[in-house]
């Protein structure tokens, strides 16, 4: 594929996951985690005029010299921005004044890449459109999460099909998939595209253990609920359990029970829970704590890794017991682009596999997510190991 048609491609698919949108949805951030979806257009394009047609396009003309601000993400080294949890103050720019700002830069983007690139300046652009498949994927678990807390519950769109957001996990076939003690190789190897965290890769040993090759679903964690799982600190890290205090939380994110029934929120609006489906929107808290019920516990990230080739995975970001933390020899690249990972690398925890609402081509075995423990608003589930 061409470089113009994978920009192309790329670019049409972020337009497309707001097509179902009325104009006010893309304006709203209802909690600083959550970035209105407007944003989210604009910051994917402020990287690819930044980064690539500012420094090396002659004769291209900034479209708005103030998006900068506007659209600068967490890049100290690029200049001042509007904190994030600002973001749903902004009424302006508006929304037709982002999709200008996307094909002024669109269009400039076709023309500089009928050029010849240097390899930096194509490793760049690679890094620009993951970058953008990135927030893809924030696009979806954010405009759920603002859809989802609307009091009227509406559809994002009434014509995708239930089973396309929440395939069944047929547990009946569930089993123990035991992994001998040795050592196993860890990180990215190959000539392909990466993340910085994901290089070094590195020896590591681990003893005999087994992992579940089944996600839990929905009646599982049900069973945990229902059992007082929530109720019970014995089950609970000390931080955990302030979180569940704290916050009154007692069933997973947009789970609602309703007369006696369970139901939950689903891009077509309110339905019945599936008590099939992989459960979803799942905190580290809350994983580690059914673990602990079971009698059990998470895989550590590379115990995950080292077993994946063997699993089947992909529908849920799991939860692992690795706190996010360089590789042996990682190093930051110069300047913005080394803001990109390594500076998170402290209070979070390591999350492996990919979800339902990843794009296509954006899942790899080494891919290293990232969140705070307490965060839910993805599309996070739960495995087992012993």
């Amino acid at each position: 594929m061409s470089l113009k048609k994978e920009y192309e491609t790329v670019r049409k698919r972020t337009e497309a996951i707001c097509a179902p949108l009325k104009t006010e949805d893309y304006v709203i951030q209802p909690i600083g985690d959550v970035s209105p979806p407007k944003w989210h257009l604009g910051h994917t394009t402020w990287f690819f005029e930044t980064f690539i047609l500012l420094p090396n396009a002659k004769g291209y003309t900034e479209f708005d010299p103030q998006y900068n601000f506007v659209f600068n993400s967490y890049y100290e080294s690029v200049g001042a921005r509007v904190i994030r949890t600002d973001r749903g103050n902004l009424s302006r720019p508006a929304v037709e004044d982002i999709m200008r700002y996307r094909k002024h830069v669109d269009e400039a983007m076709f023309v500089f890449l009928e050029q010849e690139m240097t390899p930096a300046l194509q490793q760049l652009f690679t890094l620009g459109l993951n970058h953008e498949e990135q927030h893809q994927e924030l696009l979806y678990t954010d405009i759920k999460y603002i859809l989802g807390h609307n009091p009227l519950f509406p559809a994002y769109d009434t014509h995708r099909k239930q089973h396309q957001e929440i395939p069944a996990v047929n547990n009946h076939d569930a089993s123990w998939l035991n992994m001998k003690a040795g050592i196993y190789e860890i990180g990215f190897a190959g000539d392909g595209f990466c993340f910085d965290n994901e290089l070094g890769r590195h020896k590591v040993y681990l003893p005999d253990y087994a992992i579940s090759t089944a996600l839990v679903t929905n009646t599982e964690y049900l069973s945990f609920i229902q059992a007082g799982g929530y109720q019970d600190f014995r089950y609970w890290h000390a931080e955990g359990w302030d979180w569940v205090k704290n916050n009154q939380i007692a069933k997973p994110m947009y789970w609602y029970n309703i007369d006696g029934q369970w139901m939950h929120y689903t891009w077509q609006g309110l339905q019945p829970l599936m008590p099939d489906a992989p459960v979803a929107h799942i905190s580290y808290y809350e994983a580690a704590a059914y673990a602990a019920w079971k009698g059990l516990r998470l895989p550590t990230e590379f115990e995950w890794e080292a077993a994946a080739p063997q699993l089947s995975w992909g529908l849920r970001w799991e939860w692992t017991e690795s706190a996010y933390l360089p590789y042996p020899g990682f190093t930051k690249a110069p300047g913005a682009i080394g803001e990109y990972n390594g500076k998170f690398m402290i209070s979070q925890m390591v999350l492996r596999g990919g979800s339902e609402v990843t794009p296509p081509n954006h899942s790899r075995i080494t891919y290293r997510n990232f969140f705070h423990p307490a965060l839910r608003w993805q599309f996070t589930g739960i495995r087992l190991a012993r």
